[in-house]
């Protein structure tokens, strides 16, 4: 735990280590170690937004600090430990004020919580005129309980991602203010043991000075495994082991410090996960197959049957040992230690004296009974009530926890205002780990690797209360699935059903995102429902990858499900469901039949996977039930939802204000067109008063002759998604924010279709066009690329889709960000060179197209260029939008480039395809795709 941040890693014999990882929203690819990181350290922010407490993600910064730095900051984790007693002053550097000579500002601290106490009290006794107010010290504790909880998602998502119990493991924490916080920490995580090192406070100048020296070399070698590929990477892992053997030798290591390792990057054919294997000393040291499914089964819950294993690299670590330093046992010690002295904390039990033991005069063996405090020259250690800490014979101390996890009575009938934000992290977290669960257990490609599934939580009414950050338009318009499931169902649900649809009349999208719903149950009372989404790329129709450019109709887009028992009674519906996905769909007017799904197993995999997540989800609502009630349960469900509104009501309300100041009225009209002509017309209403708003679509074009039709559970979904981006707080995206919000689209338009219209593009185009008339209508930011450029290409034997990104629109304070996935979807680009390997296409061209973001005082983000070559013929559809209209820019900004697809013939013809179009592609021909720009903003400088 730091500053700003606090990092999580898994140690189990061997340091963890990744290939690639993301930072600051970047992919980075580079070999290193697996760390989770939160925003959540000593200076993070303390504040109250709309009845909560929250911690960071922004910090008070090393300057001007938290406010007992004596230099003017803001309040900050450290100053709710300072006012705990966990942080005691006469045993910190008087280093601080502008002379960096004075002790820490106690009563400073004090008198900022005392005044964010009269607004936190105020807000109480608004909400229950009985409230009792709450003391300083109630509030400080708060704080640290909401940043404990923040701390604990990273954990639970790094350990049970990849098939571990967090509960099984110890806590390990480092940093000066980490062990104030390790025995809370791994008591709401169920641990049962914590260790701490007597250099904790200083981990890494102390680990930087021990630390091993490594040198790595890699290559690529793409084969299938097998004794000759095995021999080869063997021969090729000497090689590489001479190189890093003597980059270590001109470091000063003899032959007796240096140690090799070796491992193959190994993967199932037809995925993208590679798992990177290490040699085993057992046997011959060459078996990585068994390894690898070992590891593979570990990690995503399953074993692929009857795939070649392909090794995509080999790879060899030279490890310098230092040995400088060995650690020096003590020697045994009887009898009790005596306390330097004695300071009053404030735990969850009021204030306790408790005794304070300098780490230098304790000895192995010596027990110390909670409550205590440990002091080291560079860390405090607090051993909480309950546990007990004992101290090793290298000097270190390792803490017993408590087992049964502490959780004080949460009243339900009013929000409390730190149970709140405890409630939203553990909401949020299981809609996290379902996710995870279904990346690790799905197969295909779409649900793997470009991640374009959703998860979450719904209410026994089937109102949104938490979702993970998943997919936009998946998110905001799962809920209307849920409520129409419920009504079809009724009371015909039971424990052990679970439910599958994707018609869009039923509350779906498109009909390759196929939603899996699960009812879940106590004591025989519907009490959550959990769903995930996912997309399956292919579920039949008219053209291979299901995204047919010219449908015109629905039946034309593959299977349609309205409401089947995908699970009844706690038995797979096999059967059942694979005739509903195979059978081919046809007009009742028309003799023609359209196919259903050509890849059967991908789909029933899938829908395993979803069911899986599902089930994850409820092991962790039961969890938390058992923890602190149903009834506790269910009232923060409909807390969070009521907080949420609360903050949307706030934003209209500041908006209406700056909209009277500037136009004199609270009436905006927006509108934008389609490349078709059809258009999308807002007249937005916002009522200052009552922080309420209507969205009116009156005047939006009829249903249009094509398959950019969007039900009306998109629309809400664009709307939802728009709301939460405009709340500059914390909040998780859930019904709330629509509760002040009411939606009218006329029937008949093409945002409300019939139930025989094609919609295919209305998820993927029109949603994309409806978030920018939203944000446009607000003045938020100009217009993103407006498109999610949809590509299928494939023929009976495959279909392969992807979404390609483009650029996003400027804002008053930023600019556009260039080659990205913008607003309602944000899936990822399949790697280039697994596209080459497992499909019969060469990626000439993959890079950012140079100045078609608008130009402004701040700059639209750049679109991308994409050319494929093909290696065999193909059917190649595109389904696109912004070739026509460009994305607009805001306040004299420019426009953003449009989008372009041309065919280049065999004899170098260009041809241009348009924003729609199937065509049949024979080999040697490529495809390129010029995605738009996003729009500027402000003149340009």
């Amino acid at each position: 735990m730091g500053g700003t941040s606090t990092d999580v890693s898994r140690y189990s014999g061997s340091y963890e280590q990744v290939l690639e990882t993301q930072i600051a929203g970047a992919i980075i690819q580079a070999p290193q170690l697996d760390i989770n990181t939160v925003a959540a350290g000593g200076g993070s922010k303390l504040k109250f937004q709309f009845g909560a407490f929250r911690v960071g993600p922004d910090s008070v910064g090393a300057h001007p600090g938290p406010v007992c730095y004596r230099k003017g900051g803001e309040l900050a984790v450290t100053d709710a430990n300072l006012i705990l007693g966990t942080v005691i002053p006469d045993y910190f550097p008087s280093i601080l004020a502008s002379n960096e000579d004075q002790p820490l500002d106690l009563e400073a601290t004090k008198r900022a919580f005392e005044n964010l106490s009269l607004e936190i009290n105020s807000y109480r006794r608004g909400q229950d005129p009985s409230a009792k107010d709450m003391t300083v010290e109630e509030i400080a504790l708060g704080f640290v309980n909401v940043a404990n909880e923040t701390m604990c998602r990273p954990i639970r998502q790094l350990t049970e991602m990849k098939g571990h119990e967090t509960k099984n493991h110890a806590l390990a924490c480092f940093g000066g203010a980490g062990p104030q916080h390790a025995c809370a920490i791994a008591r709401s995580l169920g641990m049962s043991e914590v260790l701490i090192h007597r250099f904790c406070g200083i981990l890494s100048a102390y680990g930087m000075g021990l630390a091993d020296v490594i040198e790595e070399a890699q290559e690529p070698y793409s084969s299938v495994y097998g004794l000759d590929s095995v021999h080869e990477a063997s021969r090729r892992e000497s090689l590489l082991s001479q190189q890093v053997k003597q980059k270590l030798k001109e470091q000063g290591f003899g032959d007796d410090s240096i140690v090799t390792e070796s491992y193959l990057n190994l993967r199932y054919e037809g995925t993208d996960t590679a798992i990177m294997v290490k040699r085993q000393i057992e046997g011959d040291g060459n078996d990585y197959a068994a390894e690898f499914v070992k590891l593979f089964q570990q990690e995503y819950g399953f074993k692929l049957q009857n795939r070649n294993i392909l090794i995509c690299d080999v790879r060899v670590r030279g490890i310098g040992i230092t040995n400088i330093l060995k650690p020096q046992e003590l020697q045994p010690t009887s009898g009790n230690p005596k306390p330097e002295n004695k300071y009053k904390i404030y735990f969850s039990n009021g204030w306790q004296e408790t005794p304070l033991f300098k780490l230098e005069k304790l000895g192995y063996g010596h027990i110390l009974q909670g409550p205590a405090i440990i002091m080291n020259g560079n860390s405090t250690v607090i051993v909480e009530p309950d546990c007990r800490a004992i101290i090793t014979k290298f000097g270190n101390i390792k803490i017993e926890i408590d087992s049964a996890p502490s959780t004080a009575k949460v009243a339900g009938d009013v929000a409390d205002v730190v149970q709140l934000s405890i409630f939203n992290h553990r909401f949020m977290g299981i809609a996290e780990q379902m996710g995870r669960t279904l990346q690790r257990t799905s197969i295909s490609t779409n649900i793997k690797e470009r991640l374009d599934f959703s998860c979450a939580l719904f209410g026994p009414d089937g109102g949104l209360v938490a979702n993970a950050p998943h997919v936009p338009v998946h998110l905001g318009a799962m809920s209307s699935t849920v409520c129409w499931q419920l009504k079809y169902w009724g009371d015909n649900l039971s424990e052990g059903d679970v439910l599958v649809t994707n018609h869009p009349c039923s509350g779906g999208s498109h009909l390759p995102d196929i939603t899996v719903v699960t009812p879940v149950f106590d004591d025989g009372k519907l009490v959550f429902f959990v769903a995930s989404r996912g997309h399956h790329a292919e579920i039949g129709g008219i053209t291979p990858g299901s995204m047919p450019p010219f449908s015109k109709a629905i039946w034309e887009e593959g299977a349609a499900i309205k409401a089947f028992k995908l699970v009844e009674k706690g038995i797979f519906q096999e059967e059942g469901i694979s005739k509903l996905l195979q059978s081919p769909s046809s007009d009742e007017s028309s003799a023609q039949k359209v196919p259903g799904t050509r890849r059967l197993p991908d789909n029933l995999s899938d829908l395993r996977a979803q069911v899986a997540a599902n089930q994850r989800g409820i092991a962790l609502i039961k969890e938390l039930i058992q923890q602190y009630g149903l009834e506790t349960v269910q009232s923060y469900m409909t807390h969070v939802q009521t907080n949420a509104e609360e903050a949307v009501r706030e934003m209209l309300r500041t908006v209406a204000s700056r909209v009277m100041e500037e136009t004199g009225s609270a009436i905006i009209e927006e509108e934008d067109y389609m490349d078709d002509g059809s258009v999308i017309h807002l007249k937005l209403s916002i009522d200052g008063s009552k922080g309420e708003a209507t969205f009116d679509f009156e005047g939006t074009s009829p249903e249009v002759y094509g398959n950019w039709n969007a039900p009306e559970a998109v629309t809400a979904a664009a709307v939802i998604y728009c709301l939460r981006c405009l709340v500059n707080v914390d909040i998780p995206l859930n019904q709330g924010c629509l509760a002040p919000v009411r939606i009218h689209i006329p029937q008949g338009s093409f945002l409300s279709p019939s139930d025989k219209a094609a919609v295919v593009g209305g998820n993927v185009l029109t949603s994309q066009r409806v978030t920018d008339v939203v944000l446009t209508a607000f003045q938020a930011c100009a217009c993103s690329q407006g498109c999610m450029n949809n590509l299928t290409f494939g023929d009976d034997s495959f279909g392969y889709y992807e979404t390609i990104g483009g650029g996003s629109g400027a804002g008053p304070d930023w600019d556009g960000t260039s080659g990205v996935q913008c607003h309602m979807t944000n899936t990822r680009m399949t790697d280039p060179e697994i596209f080459e390997q497992r499909y019969p296409v060469r990626l000439h061209t993959f890079g950012l197209r140079e100045n078609s973001g608008g130009r402004g005082y701040r700059r639209g983000g750049d679109g991308l260029v994409r050319e494929i070559e093909f290696r065999r013929p193909v059917v190649v559809s595109i389904l696109s939008e912004r070739r026509v209209h460009a994305p607009r820019g805001l306040k004299g900004g420019e426009n953003g480039a449009r989008g372009v697809n041309y065919l280049i013939r065999k004899d170098k013809r260009r041809v241009y395809l348009g924003g729609k179009n199937t065509v049949k592609v024979e080999e040697g021909e490529i495809l390129q795709i010029l995605t738009p720009g996003g729009g500027g903003w402000g003149v340009p400088r």
